[in-house]
C-alpha cells in the first residue's frame, strides 16, 4: 500500500477525516469568538443561565464550579458537577450561554436517564486503554509479522494485531455512542433556552450556529478513529495474504 513514500491507506481512510477535524476545529472557534462578542439581552451570564435551566427542570443536587481554561466545559454523571471554563462561567455572550446550556443538557439527560450517557460512562475505560495501546500493539505486530520466519511466530505476532484492533474497536464504539449524546445535548440546549425565555429568537439562531459547529468536532473525530481503525485493518489484511 506504500508508492512513491506515500502510505495510501493514510491517505484514503484518515486524511479526509483530519481535514474535516481542522475544519471542524477552526469552525467553532471562529464562530465561539464571533458571538462571545454579542452580549445577551438579559445579561446574566453562563453560571446564571446553567443554574436557571437546572432550575427550570427540576434538578437541584447538580453543583457548578469554575475551571480553567477556554472550551473545556464539562458535566461528570459521577459527581454531579457540571463545570464552566474561563470562556463560559462569567460570561453573558450568548455563546457562552449556548456552551453552558449544552453541559446542562448533559446533565438533564443524566437526571432522566438516558441510556446513551450511561453507556458511554461505562465505555470511558474500554476508551481509554484502547485509544493507547490499541494502535501501538496492532502496528506493533503487523511490523513484526511481516518479518516473522515462522508460521508460529506469524500467527503470535497476528494474535497481537488482532487484541490490539478489538482494543481500539472499543476506543471507536465510544466515539460512536458520544455523537447521539452530544447531539442530544445540544437539542435539549435549544429546547430550554427557547422553553425558557433565557434567549430571544434571534440570539438563538446565534447558538445553534456555536452548537453546530461545536458537534461537527465530534463528528470528525468519531470519523478519524473510524478511518483509522480501517486502516489498520486493511494493512493487516495485507500482510496476511502475503
Amino acid at each position: 500500500m506504500y508508492g512513491y513514500g506515500m502510505d495510501y491507506t493514510y491517505i484514503m481512510f484518515v486524511m479526509p477525516a483530519v481535514i474535516l477535524s481542522l475544519i471542524a476545529s477552526y469552525m467553532v472557534k471562529s464562530r465561539f469568538a464571533y458571538y462571545d462578542k454579542v452580549r445577551s439581552s438579559r445579561g446574566i451570564t453562563g453560571a446564571q443561565a446553567a443554574e436557571l435551566l437546572l432550575r427550570a427542570n427540576g434538578i437541584t443536587d447538580v453543583r457548578i464550579q469554575h475551571i480553567r481554561g477556554q472550551l473545556s466545559d464539562n458535566y461528570n454523571p459521577s459527581t454531579k458537577v457540571l463545570s464552566l471554563s474561563d470562556s463560559t462561567y462569567a460570561s453573558a455572550s450568548i455563546a457562552a450561554i449556548g456552551v453552558a446550556a449544552h453541559e446542562t443538557g448533559h446533565a438533564i439527560q443524566h437526571n432522566v436517564g438516558y441510556s446513551p450517557l450511561a453507556l458511554r460512562s461505562s465505555l470511558v475505560p474500554v476508551a481509554n486503554i484502547g485509544s493507547r495501546f490499541g494502535p501501538m500493539l496492532a502496528v506493533a505486530g503487523i511490523i513484526l509479522g511481516a518479518s516473522a520466519q515462522s508460521v508460529s511466530s506469524f500467527q503470535l505476532f497476528q494474535l497481537i494485531t488482532n487484541i490490539g484492533l478489538v482494543l481500539f474497536g472499543g476506543a471507536v464504539l465510544f466515539y460512536l455512542i458520544t455523537l447521539p449524546v452530544e447531539f442530544n445535548a445540544s437539542f435539549r440546549a435549544m429546547t430550554i433556552l427557547r422553553q425558557t425565555g433565557t434567549l430571544d429568537s434571534t440570539e438563538l439562531i446565534g447558538v445553534r450556529k456555536v452548537l453546530t459547529a461545536a458537534a461537527m468536532t465530534y463528528v470528525a473525530s468519531a470519523l478519524t478513529a473510524i478511518g483509522s481503525l480501517l486502516r489498520l485493518i486493511v494493512l493487516s489484511n495485507n500482510r496476511r495474504r502475503r
